[in-house]
């Protein structure tokens, strides 16, 4: 749930977003597709040319939306919100991982990105086992008006595509939410910060 080193180093340029009933600042940047898509078995190699195209037509054919995909996990636990949503193209079927904040546990739900039905079981994890940095991401999270849900719906008219992934990051103790979006055959990054969030920590 930190933010990705590949996307420190990218030219932003800035755009300004309305999520009601409050300003939501965004800023998007262009991401390389060969960069941006790893399996989160094997972080650190980029995938091949042909592997990111065939992930990304598997995206791009997916019957369910992200934001449904959240909506699904997120009716599991009554009060739950997302934390970090990403599309596996990689699998045999293709899912949406969702990891979601409730009573101090993250839990972890594999989507089907077909049919919108959940994969095996959940499995959940209790924060004290995550570091310190996100326990403090999560904290804050559980405080902010806003949720993921509504940053990936303002980044996803902002770059005028489908977000394919989304999460948190803190830089500087602000706290935004990152979202990529497939827009044409491009991937955007697109940083949200909810109001609020900038102090807390």
């Amino acid at each position: 749930m930190r933010a990705p080193k590949r996307w420190k180093s990218l030219l932003v340029l800035a755009l300004l977003a309305v999520l009601l009933p409050a300003p939501v600042y965004a800023t998007t940047a262009s991401i390389d597709a060969r960069a941006s898509l790893r399996s989160e078995a094997d972080d650190g190699a980029v995938l091949d040319q042909r592997a990111v195209e065939r992930e990304l037509a598997r995206f791009r054919g997916s019957a369910i939306s992200l934001r449904q995909a959240m909506a699904i996990a997120e009716a599991q636990h009554a009060g739950s919100t997302t934390a970090d949503v990403s599309f596996d193209g990689a699998a045999a079927s293709p899912v949406y991982r969702v990891k979601t904040l409730h009573n101090d546990r993250v839990w972890q739900h594999a989507i089907d990105a077909t049919t919108g039905k959940i994969v095996g079981g959940a499995a959940a994890s209790p924060l004290h086992e995550f570091d310190a940095d996100d326990r403090s991401n999560l904290a804050t999270l559980k405080t902010i008006q806003h949720r993921l849900a509504d940053a990936v719906r303002v980044a996803e008219h902002a770059a005028s595509g489908k977000a394919i992934s989304g999460g948190m990051v803190r830089e500087g103790g602000r706290l935004s939410f990152a979202i990529v979006v497939m827009s044409g055959n491009d991937l955007k990054e697109v940083i949200l910060e909810p109001p609020g969030a900038a102090n807390r920590r």
